[in-house]
């Protein structure tokens, strides 16, 4: 009879401990190693607290479950990936303690028993982590002799599409000394001290510096406890369907999975048994590359872009509309969607994912128009029913010129919510907004329509002139941006946020000359003041290297050219600075003063209400 399942309880050391010819395995669909060191230090102390405590029953750290299907000798982690790396780490964490120990334990008749020990212990972990029988490893640490055997860790072979750092474990492992791998790792570019380096790596570090605190029998006891007195149940199958089965059943009430995991996983257990298993392993590692670069653009990750694909697959089946012709605007968690509700969106794993590449590269393409750098500042449930438009076009196809008065009406409706006591899920956005998407996802129904729905939608349920007196007493600084994106439109100046900038106030609220400042704008007390320059009119985007260049500097300063080796708003490329230089270039001695903030609060608050409005 054909093996099936054979589940097992089995010491932490005997489970890591691999035959020559036996290894882990990683595969493709399994997420990147993402244990933080809070999880880390969680797993620290309870081997600590176990340690310590008379307990005689052995400590149970969960399931692993692994695939045999295609090679007796190649254990396929389906769970238990993050904590056979995380066990691998500690050990090796734990072994460079223990070298340490042996050499600085003495030989003398007290010490002689723990000698031993440790020794013992050395020579065990060591045959856990190289795959060396225990009597070949000496029992003195010897540089030379360590690093042949070092030399030997390959105990995981990782296939995943969604991990960046294969080798880093390896690398760590293969290290004699701490210093050793601390300069062979991968450092991250632009980041600093500890963020620096991989999950990798920063466990490790954490591990090396917990280990390298305890005393020499401290050490000799922690690293027996792990190896001899820790438990796992692994459970061996020989059918992937099975093993992953399993591997749903266990995580899907939990926390430790996202809701990508569990799908990716279930999307490869059709497409393997569809024979397309090549075939989504290269699509699915293409949309996770795609999804990086969004989420280092702080737009969207593949969870994102999984809830943007159950709103289109909601709005393309009317699951929006309940029995009764009303709006449906409760929505199911992405994960019980796709497992539950709608498992048969599932049977078509080369479909789902050629569209989520799409839309993760439509969402790459139009990052970098300025509508919707605009827009993202404001609310970021836009995305997700501006994504069942998208679904209309492929990424060769779509253009600024397409989709700008849709964002626009997004825009226009978002800048309301910042401006009106009630959020996005009242009744005049988010159930607005459902109904909507109804027809964002119907090809036939043209953008002008979509864009009569919106006029219609806020003219009759909101007041210009109350919009107008709100924006001229706003203080804060989310409408700075749209003010910026619409006189970019009235002057025809380029307009981008790529670049580090930060919100500049015209006239300065801080600085040493703050009191003459103020007295030449013809602000008489402090309060007045505050409330005068927080105003939207005088606050602009600015260049981050210019602000800080010019700091809380005299307006002529700003508007000028050079005036002490300060580069002024002249050099900016944002275009309310440029519309102030201009307007000042020719005035020997610029002033800006209350009035002037009063006249340009006023006139952004005309032009959003004009935008808004669409008048």
């Amino acid at each position: 009879m054909a093996k099936n399942i054979d589940p097992s309880l089995v010491k932490i050391g005997n489970y890591l401990k691999l035959d020559d010819d036996t290894l882990f395995v990683i595969p493709e669909y399994q997420r990147a190693y993402s244990w933080s060191v809070d999880n880390c230090d969680k797993l620290w102390q309870d081997i600590l607290d176990y340690s310590e405590s008379d307990n005689k029953e052995n400590y149970f750290f969960g399931t692993i479950i692994v695939n045999c299907q295609d090679n007796d000798t190649k254990f396929c982690l389906i769970d238990g990936q993050q904590r056979t790396t995380t066990f691998l780490l500690l050990l090796k964490a734990l072994l460079l303690r223990i070298n340490t120990a042996v050499i600085t334990t003495s030989n003398d008749e007290d010490s002689v028993s723990l000698s031993r020990a440790l020794k013992e212990r050395r020579r065990r972990i060591m045959s856990i982590l190289y795959k060396v029988d225990a009597e070949d490893v000496d029992d003195i640490p010897d540089l030379v002799k360590d690093k042949k055997i070092c030399g030997k860790a390959d105990l995981i072979e990782n296939y995943s599409i969604n991990e960046q750092y294969k080798t880093e474990l390896n690398t760590i492992l293969k290290s004699v000394e701490y210093s050793e791998a601390e300069s062979n790792v991968i450092k991250l570019p632009r980041k600093q001290k500890d963020n620096k380096y991989t999950n990798f790596f920063r466990n490790f570090k954490y591990f090396y510096g917990k280990c390298s605190e305890l005393s020499e029998s401290r050490a000799n006891k922690i690293a027996k406890t792990i190896v001899e007195n820790c438990d796992v149940i692994e459970i061996k199958s020989w059918n992937i369907e099975q093993a992953i089965t399993m591997f749903n059943s266990l995580n899907s009430d939990g926390l430790p999975l996202y809701d990508s995991d569990i799908i990716s996983a279930k999307l490869y257990a059709v497409a393997e048994k569809n024979g397309k298993g090549d075939e989504f392993t290269s699509m699915w590692k293409e949309l996770m590359t795609i999804v990086g670069d969004l989420k280092d653009k702080g737009i969207a990750d593949i969870d994102a872009i999984l809830t943007q694909q159950m709103y289109y697959e909601r709005a393309k089946n009317k699951d929006i509309i309940n029995s009764l012709g009303s709006i449906n605007v409760t929505v199911p968690g992405v994960r019980r969607y796709f497992t539950n509700l709608n498992k048969n969106i599932l049977n078509n794993p080369i479909e789902l994912c050629d569209g989520m590449i799409n839309l993760a590269k439509i969402w790459r393409k139009i990052a970098r128009y300025p509508i919707t750098q605009v827009l993202l500042k404001f609310n970021e449930n836009s995305k997700l029913f501006l994504a069942s438009y998208f679904y209309r076009f492929d990424e060769n196809s779509i253009t600024e010129e397409k989709i700008q008065p849709l964002l626009e009406n997004f825009l226009r409706l978002f800048a309301i919510i910042e401006l009106v006591d009630t959020g996005y899920s009242s009744k005049y956005f988010k159930t607005f907004l459902f109904g909507e998407e109804a027809k964002l996802v119907d090809s036939s129904i043209t953008l002008d329509e979509i864009t009569t729905d919106f006029n219609l939608h806020i003219n009759t349920n909101w007041d210009k002139s109350a919009f107008l007196d709100s924006i001229i007493d706003y203080d804060k600084h989310i409408l700075v941006y749209l003010n910026e994106y619409l006189v970019a439109k009235e002057t025809g100046v380029p307009f981008s946020l790529t670049s580090s900038y930060d919100i500049e106030h015209i006239m300065p609220y801080s600085g040493s000359n703050i009191q003459t400042i103020r007295k030449d704008a013809g602000i008489e007390s402090e309060e007045e003041f505050y409330n005068v320059v927080n105003k939207l009119g005088n606050k602009i985007l600015l260049e981050q290297k210019i602000n800080r260049s010019i700091g809380n500097e005299w307006f002529r300063t700003k508007v000028s050219t050079k005036i002490e080796d300060k580069t002024g708003y002249i050099d900016s490329n944002y275009p309310i600075a440029k519309k102030l230089v201009e307007k000042y270039k020719n005035d020997s001695k610029p002033y800006w003063k209350k009035d002037d903030i009063k006249a340009a609060t006023v006139e952004a608050s005309n032009r959003i209400v004009k935008f808004i409005f669409n008048d």
